[in-house]
């Protein structure tokens, strides 16, 4: 039987940034979306979820070789003015994964709190002078460290991050207690962006109405949570009312509860989140772990991913890391 690997792509924001208010936002813009769309259909096979259900559901289906299967997180507006388009034009389907807050309560996620922030502050030390003046403020009556400690600890430069940028990442998203890195996060999104959330989270959230469109024309629209959380360190309850929240919202634009798929915010997962995602009827998961998807070996519920900054964008390009072996193995040389 042929070797039943995915290649899955993960796109986060594809907009114009040339007329972007925040150019600094890490984005593919369209003609790159476009482009790097086209080298895809030249070298492998675009799949569509329902292909990965049947695949996972019978070890004996194979996929076809050089498959790839496209995913878009957070719900971007932007994914159904740039991209949507050029996938209809294309003829396949991208799969879309909303958190539901955003769609049902136009709130902006505290992830996205913090992208923006990173971008509309140039100087990045003084977003951190900012952090650790708050905590300052806040240590006496709070279980804090020093803030030596925290940076010496978490300012480690990531793979797409300066030392800086993950620091701050680190210290808004998780390594403060929640109501302490929430009231900073609001202050200088208050402060750097704007105090208007709900018209900037129409600017930057796909809309129900939207993603029923979407559906409708067969796209996948899948969960990524109700809030952005860091679900594998939720208590159960709260596990619990994340997934169903974020289910409900997929009921309202038309997903059916025999086509679950969570992507897992952060790309962060536990062995009790995954229990709660079986007994909800979820198919399989997506990580962040980096990777080709083995069918065969991998974990249905751990899927591992590739960013879209791991292929090249057009032909011209030398091969990746990903690009070479893989592909050749999967019968399709880049």
């Amino acid at each position: 039987m042929a070797k039943r690997n995915l290649t899955i792509i993960t796109y986060h924001f594809v907009r114009d940034q040339a007329r972007s208010r925040f150019p600094g936002i890490k984005a593919r813009t369209p003609d790159t979306f476009g482009a790097q769309l086209e080298y895809i259909l030249g070298r492998y096979t675009v799949i569509r979820m329902e292909d990965l259900f049947r695949a996972l559901a019978d070890r004996t289906e194979d996929l076809p070789r050089g498959s790839l299967l496209l995913t878009f997180d957070d719900g971007y507006r932007e994914h159904f003015t740039h991209v949507f388009p050029i996938l209809q034009t294309a003829g396949v389907q991208g799969s879309f994964f909303p958190c539901g807050r955003a769609v049902m309560e136009r709130a902006v996620l505290d992830v996205n709190k913090i992208h923006f922030i990173l971008a509309a502050v140039k100087d990045h030390s003084r977003i951190i002078s900012s952090i650790f003046a708050a905590l300052d403020e806040m240590r006496p009556r709070s279980d804090l460290r020093d803030n030596r400690e925290y940076y010496r600890e978490l300012a480690v430069p990531g793979r797409f991050d300066t030392g800086e940028v993950i620091f701050i990442k680190r210290m808004l998203q998780r390594a403060l207690p929640e109501y302490i890195r929430g009231a900073i996060t609001d202050r200088l999104f208050r402060e750097h962006v704007t105090a208007d959330e709900g018209a900037f989270a129409d600017e930057l959230y796909l809309s129900a109405e939207q993603l029923k469109q979407m559906k409708e024309a067969g796209m996948f629209i899948g969960s990524h949570g109700w809030g952005h959380r860091w679900m594998d360190t939720l208590p159960q309850g709260e596990q619990e009312r994340e997934i169903d929240l974020s289910v409900d919202m997929l009921r309202v634009v038309g997903v059916s509860e025999r086509e679950l798929v969570m992507c897992y915010p952060y790309g962060a997962y536990s062995g009790p989140l995954i229990d709660i995602l079986k007994t909800r009827g979820f198919r399989c998961g997506l990580s962040v772990d980096l990777g080709i998807a083995d069918l065969d070996r991998d974990d249905p519920f751990a899927l591992k991913r590739l960013d879209t900054n791991d292929l090249p964008v057009s032909a011209g390009e030398p091969p990746r890391e990903w690009t070479g072996p893989a592909a050749q193995e999967e019968g399709k040389s880049p």
